[in-house]
């Protein structure tokens, strides 16, 4: 029998800037979730068409190259994955272009605060043993 990953076990974490990103992961390799990165929008997507059954966790910048920002990420995200549990984080402000947040999502500004992002991987990963 193959070795797979359990399902609902991976932190996908989308942001452009490596530094960003690559503090993210670090952070997220604390929990017990298995940490994915992506550095736009259409990279989490073409990763989530073929894994989203191990998706608990999705860490999205709002403002990311390509056509695709991290709203329109989160949105879908919603949509087609709901269990997936999803935070979106930004440098600026949750402005106009950004007004829509689906109710469920969390947006936290950056810098962000270690601990509130561990303690929504945390909900993600509890969140899995249970399904969607």
């Amino acid at each position: 029998m193959g070795q797979g990953i359990e399902p609902y076990r991976v932190a996908l974490i989308v942001e452009d800037d490596f530094e960003v990103r690559g503090l993210a992961a670090a952070l997220l390799e604390e929990t017990d979730l298995k940490v994915v990165e992506a550095s736009s929008a259409e990279e989490a997507l073409d990763y989530l068409n073929r894994h989203s059954e191990e998706v608990a966790f999705l860490f999205a910048d709002l403002r990311l190259p390509c056509l695709m920002n991290g709203l329109d990420l989160a949105r879908t995200v919603r949509l087609k994955w709901p269990w997936v549990r999803t935070v979106l984080t930004s440098g600026g402000p949750l402005d106009d272009e950004a007004g829509d947040v689906p109710r469920d999502v969390r947006f936290l500004p950056k810098p962000w605060r270690a601990l509130e992002v561990l303690m929504e991987a945390e909900r993600a990963a509890s969140q899995s043993y249970r399904g969607h």
